[in-house]
């Protein structure tokens, strides 16, 4: 039975590549899309909790996505948080996420001696803020290419953010807070929010007291109905479960995905049976049941399926080298976990898709069968 699934499938190699190809196409959507979302998610989490702070306040009724709530918070308002006990240091920062043209992600506003001081900055070139239109950036987004000149950005070079010019001032390790940081008072400005900011990270003495910093802020007069959450709760909520949209567009994206493969394989499996309606005669008035017929298709369907998802993972790979060699800054994230979810999820799709043209192969009456010309 082997040799007769191999010989059908060399029949007809166009019909057996494309349903190759549009299983494997399947598999390079799914793990594509998780990739790239769990990509930008975790290593959003991981810069964030790279800044150092013991706890975020935000504005009230703010997203827990940093950089969609705009800076509706008054800076005043760090002096009350430093003196609170045990609270070391209070640092604002304005969080924006830009989506403009060639300008894509996140930006930071910082006020630098309070943010550096809530974990020291790492430089590899270059210094602090020298003026207020000088930019901090890190060696990831240093590694890219400056388009005026062809080449990786350095210290002295002038970078476009948020429609205006800015020197490149120092280069430091990635790892803590967005890959550009500009000053706050000159975000600000840019932004309309003068002497505004979109969340205070807090710096404690001791990571014990962080319950009891939270009720004293929100003893504070004015403060009570702002959120104040610890980073390990803050990294808890940053999950697709948790965040709006997410899971929609993975089911979306997947769903799609399954039709085509299902789409595929139907239609293949389908005019193969059609082809062999004769052959079907054969095997049947040889003796072979109706679940040996059906085992035939299946097993011509599980062939393809297996060699597409072999190939869709081989894709999903070269996606990801030429996804990171035109988008350096952009992590895409590829696990064991979801390849064999990717890899199930193709293969119960192929085959479902195999089913009807089965049960139409073992239904096939014999004599009819023989007669098919």
């Amino acid at each position: 039975m082997n040799k007769l699934v191999l010989a059908n499938l060399m029949h007809r190699p166009v019909r057996s590549v494309i349903s190759i190809l549009a299983v494997g196409i399947e598999v390079i959507m799914i793990l594509s899309i998780v990739g790239i979302f769990m990509g930008m998610l975790n290593d959003t989490k991981e810069r964030t909790n790279g800044v150092g702070a013991d706890l975020m306040m935000r504005p009230s009724g703010a997203s827990i996505m940093n950089g969609i709530s705009g800076a509706p918070m008054t800076v005043k308002i760090a002096p009350s948080l430093s003196r609170l006990p045990h609270v070391v240091e209070v640092s604002p920062a304005i969080v924006q996420f830009n989506t403009s043209s060639g300008d894509f992600g996140v930006v930071d506003g910082i006020d630098y001696a309070s943010f550096d001081e809530l974990r020291p900055f790492v430089f590899v070139a270059g210094g602090p803020f020298q003026g207020p239109d000088d930019a901090i950036v890190d060696d990831i987004f240093a590694s890219t290419k400056n388009p005026a000149t062809g080449k990786s950005w350095k210290v002295g070079d002038t970078m476009k953010t948020l429609g205006h010019n800015f020197r490149i001032s120092g280069i430091v390790e990635h790892g803590k807070g967005a890959r550009k940081l500009l000053p706050i008072d000159t975000m600000g400005q840019l932004m309309g929010a003068d002497g505004k900011c979109s969340i205070f990270y807090i710096k404690l003495d001791d990571p014990a007291h962080e319950q009891a910093v939270i009720d004293e802020i929100h003893a504070t007069p004015g403060l009570a109905d702002y959120p104040v959450m610890t980073m390990e709760e803050w990294l808890s909520e940053m999950t697709p479960e948790k965040l709006p949209g997410f899971n929609i567009a993975l089911d979306t994206v997947t769903g799609i995905a399954v039709i085509v493969g299902f789409l595929v394989i139907f239609q293949s499996m389908y005019t193969a049976v059609l082809e062999r309606t004769r052959e079907i005669g054969i095997l049947k008035s040889m003796g072979a049941s109706k679940p040996t017929i059906v085992g035939v298709v299946l097993r011509e369907c599980a062939a393809l399926a297996v060699v597409g998802i072999v190939v869709g993972n081989i894709g999903v790979f070269g996606v990801r080298f030429l996804l990171l060699h035109v988008f350096p800054t952009q992590h895409f994230e590829i696990t064991t976990l979801w390849i064999g979810q990717g890899a199930l999820i193709a293969f119960v799709g192929s085959l479902c898709g195999a089913l009807y043209p089965a049960w139409m192969a073992a239904r096939k009456d014999p004599i009819e069968a023989l007669a098919y010309e």
